[in-house]
């Protein structure tokens, strides 16, 4: 019997993360941000780590880590990867005209040629100085229900600081119930990670969207039920 050390992750992207029986994904098209973000790729290697590299000291809330560079600046926050994320879709589709952000001000960053991979960090350390959850927040729409929750939505508390979280994967059941996975920055900096769901362990990393309750806890901040965002 091969025995998965703690800190070793068995699955290679977002869609392989395993449902709960009687779940099934929603559908989502090959072109659109949902289907990108469940095909993001997962490292092996469990750890969060700090923009310097060093281990991030609470190493309990991830369930897995998504592989895509932090950098190495403490700029990789918590709003700052739900937009790396976004630029990420966009510049995957060659749509670079898309990648626009807003700071508090409403200044417009628009990413511009050239359309290379070093532009496009350079680009991204500019926005994440310049934008976070407050600013993000201004120019998300407001989901009225959580139960119709979808992929690419975001909970976010706009502030200084503010938090927020990504909703990387829905599914659901034959009654109609959802599920869905968040991931998450932090301050520092430090690698995108799933959450784990630290109220209901035999659905973790997977959170309840027909559970009533107004509080979502999840392992490091507390969202509202109404703090629900879409692009």
């Amino acid at each position: 019997n091969t025995i998965t050390r703690p800190h070793i992750n068995p699955y290679t992207c977002i869609r392989n993360i395993p449902l709960p029986e009687g779940y099934v994904r929603t559908v989502s098209a090959e072109n659109s941000f949902a289907f990108f973000l469940r095909n993001c790729e997962l490292k092996k290697d469990k750890t969060v780590y700090l923009f310097n590299r060093k281990p991030k000291y609470n190493q309990s809330a991830q369930f897995a880590v998504l592989d895509i560079s932090v950098g190495n600046k403490d700029l990789q926050q918590c709003a700052d990867a739900v937009m790396r994320l976004r630029a990420e879709f966009f510049y995957a589709q060659q749509a670079f005209g898309q990648i626009v952000f807003y700071d508090n001000a409403n200044t417009a960053y628009s990413f511009s040629s050239p359309y290379t991979r070093n532009n496009f960090t350079s680009y991204l350390n500019r926005v994440f100085g310049m934008c976070g959850s407050a600013s993000l927040s201004k120019h998300l729409n407001h989901v009225p229900d959580l139960k119709e929750i979808k992929p690419g939505d975001v909970l976010i508390r706009g502030g200084f600081p503010g938090h927020a979280a990504l909703v990387m994967d829905v599914a659901l059941n034959a009654a109609g119930k959802k599920i869905y996975l968040l991931a998450q920055s932090y301050m520092p900096a430090q690698d995108i990670h799933i959450l784990n769901n630290p109220c209901n362990k035999s659905l973790s990393p997977w959170y309840d969207a027909s559970d009533d309750s107004y509080i979502i806890q999840t392992p490091e901040y507390s969202f509202t039920r109404n703090e629900l965002k879409r692009w």
